[in-house]
């Protein structure tokens, strides 16, 4: 299960912003997690919870944010959302594409007693 390293990460991050920009409560994580990250949400959060239990970051609550797949076609120009796994154009069928989301697993904002100290 590798969402239990990502998890503890996620915490890591957290510590490492919470020793930069003062202490407080976590209130909040919010993360954003592609499709193709490969990461269960649901497992993602009981890990969350199992490994804060205990810690000041207890009942911080993690916010999870899902990004669909979208692709760039080489030839046409067109970004368009992949549905499924048919990796092609859906304007022109070409399957000269790049992949320009859906892969993203980062901390996006972290909420401290009303403040955010992570914001992208």
């Amino acid at each position: 299960m590798h969402e239990l390293s990502i998890a503890e990460s996620i915490v890591d991050i957290v510590r490492e912003n919470l020793a930069a920009n003062g202490s407080g409560a976590v209130k909040s994580v919010r993360v954003r997690v592609g499709e193709l990250a490969g990461v269960v949400p649901d497992s993602l959060d009981f890990c969350f919870i199992a490994i804060t239990n205990g810690t000041p970051l207890e009942g911080a609550k993690l916010e999870i944010e899902k990004t669909n797949i979208v692709a760039h076609c080489q030839d046409c120009g067109v970004d368009s959302k992949v549905e499924g796994l048919v990796f092609q154009c859906p304007v022109c069928t070409s399957t000269n594409i790049q992949v320009v989301s859906g892969n993203e697993l980062q901390v996006v904002e972290i909420e401290i007693d009303d403040e955010k100290i992570i914001d992208h």
